[in-house]
C-alpha cells in the first residue's frame, strides 16, 4: 500500500462529530495521521449547528472558534402567555465553515470526499471502488442508526434561509416562537437573523413520529414570514432534519450493535442533549476527550468512547424523565404549556439546563410548582420505565 492507503486514525463519515475530532487531533496531536472518508462531495453536509456560549468550556470554545459563523449577545422566546429576552450569548456554526476548516487541517491525500464505504473493520475500511485504507483505529461517525434499544421521540424541522425585501427588525435569535398554531405535537418557529435582511426560519416539531411533510411545513414558513410583515425576495438555502429526542432505552445494548473495535461517535453514540436535541456541545466535548486519550490505538479508543457515551447517558436520566412526561403524559396539542412554564424559570437555571449541568436544586425547581401535566399520571408513567 502507498502512503495514501494508510492512516493512524480513520473517521468514517465527515459530519460534525468526525470533523471536530479531526480538528482536535490536528491541534493537540499533530503527530497523528488522521483521515476522513465522506460519501458526499463536501464535509458537514448542509447544516447549521447552534449553541449557547455557556454550553462550551473555554477550551471547547477555542476549538470551535473557526466554525462559528454568527454570534449574538442575546436571544428571546415567545409563548402565548409572555415574551422573554435572555442576555445570553448565542452562536451558530455552519457546515461551510466546517468544510473549510477540514480542508485546511487535513492533507489532501487523507481526505476521501465523494467516496462511499463498502465495509468497515477495526483496522481498515473498504471503499465502494474497492480501495482499502488501513488504519490503526477506525471511528464510525455515520450517524445514528435505527435501534430497538432506544425509545425516541423526534424533533423534526424544515429551515429556509431567506433574503427579505426590507430589514427584519430582529436584534437576536428567537429560540422558540410557540405563539404559532400547533400541529403534530409541539410546534415552534426558530429564527436566526444572519444579516439585517437575511434570516433562517426553521419550523420545528416535537413529534411522536419521524415523517416530515415538507410541502405543508414550507407553506407554514411562508405564512409565518408574512405574519411577521416580512416579504421574501429570494430563498438562499434550505435544510431539514429529523433529530432524536431520548425518552428511554438501554445504551449498552445500543452500543453493542456497533462492531467491536470500531468506536461509534457523535449521534451514533447517542451524544446529544436528550431534550433540546442540540449536538454541537457534545461533539466539541467528545472531540477534546478523544484528542487527550493517552492511547490512540483502535481498541483503546473504542473502549474509552463507549465508556464515555455510557457515562453521559447515565448522567442524563433526569432529562429523559422529563421527555417521558412530555411525550407520554402531556397531550400532544398541549405540550407547549410544559415548555411555557419551563422558560419562565430563572435564566441561569435555563442556561445550566441547555449545558446539561442542572443542579439538584434546578431539578427540584423544574418538577415543583404547577407542572401542566397530570401529576399522578406522570408519576405512574415514569415509574413504569
Amino acid at each position: 500500500m502507498g502512503a495514501r492507503d494508510r492512516c493512524d486514525i480513520l473517521l468514517v463519515g465527515g459530519g460534525l462529530s468526525a470533523g471536530l475530532i479531526a480538528l482536535a487531533l490536528a491541534r493537540h496531536r499533530p503527530d497523528v495521521a488522521v483521515g476522513i472518508v465522506e460519501a458526499g462531495a463536501r464535509f458537514g453536509g448542509n447544516h447549521t449547528w447552534s449553541s449557547f456560549e455557556t454550553d462550551l468550556s473555554a477550551e471547547g470554545a477555542e476549538l470551535a472558534r473557526t466554525l462559528i459563523a454568527h454570534r449574538w449577545a442575546d436571544n428571546s422566546i415567545r409563548f402565548p402567555a409572555y415574551e422573554r429576552h435572555f442576555a445570553a450569548g448565542y452562536q451558530s456554526a455552519t457546515s461551510e465553515r466546517l468544510h473549510k476548516a477540514l480542508i485546511a487541517a487535513i492533507p489532501e491525500e487523507r481526505r476521501f470526499l465523494g467516496t462511499p464505504v463498502a465495509s468497515v473493520a477495526a483496522d481498515h475500511v473498504v471503499l465502494a471502488d474497492q480501495r482499502v485504507i488501513a488504519a490503526g483505529a477506525v471511528l464510525d461517525a455515520r450517524g445514528q442508526r435505527p435501534s430497538p434499544h432506544l425509545d425516541l421521540g423526534f424533533q423534526k424541522f424544515v429551515g429556509r434561509e431567506v433574503e427579505l425585501t426590507a430589514p427584519h427588525g430582529l436584534s437576536g435569535p428567537v429560540i422558540m416562537d410557540a405563539t404559532v398554531d400547533q400541529h403534530d405535537g409541539y410546534r415552534f418557529v426558530y429564527t436566526l437573523p444572519f444579516t439585517p435582511t437575511s434570516v433562517l426560519i426553521e419550523d420545528t416539531y416535537y413529534a411522536d413520529g419521524p415523517v416530515l411533510d415538507r410541502s405543508a411545513i414550507t407553506a407554514r414558513i411562508d405564512a409565518y414570514a408574512a405574519a411577521q410583515g416580512w416579504t421574501i425576495a429570494r430563498i438562499l438555502r434550505e435544510e431539514d432534519g429529523v433529530l432524536p429526542i431520548a425518552i428511554d432505552g438501554d445504551i449498552r445494548a445500543h452500543l453493542a450493535q456497533y462492531q467491536e473495535g470500531v468506536a461509534p461517535v457523535g449521534m451514533a453514540a447517542a451524544l446529544f442533549h436528550p431534550v433540546t436535541g442540540y449536538s454541537f456541545p457534545d461533539a466539541v466535548r467528545l472531540a477534546l476527550f478523544v484528542a487527550k486519550l493517552p492511547d490512540l490505538a483502535g481498541p483503546a479508543i473504542d473502549r474509552a468512547v463507549r465508556s464515555y457515551a455510557t457515562d453521559r447517558w447515565d448522567e442524563r436520566g433526569f432529562y429523559r424523565m422529563l421527555n417521558k412526561m412530555l411525550f407520554r403524559v402531556a397531550e400532544p396539542h398541549k405540550r407547549w404549556r410544559v415548555l411555557q412554564r419551563f422558560y419562565g424559570l430563572d435564566a441561569k437555571l435555563v442556561a445550566r439546563f441547555y449545558a446539561s449541568h442542572s443542579t439538584v436544586f434546578d431539578k427540584v425547581r423544574i418538577l415543583t410548582g404547577k407542572p401542566p401535566v397530570p401529576f399522578f399520571r406522570a408519576v405512574r408513567e415514569v415509574m413504569r420505565g
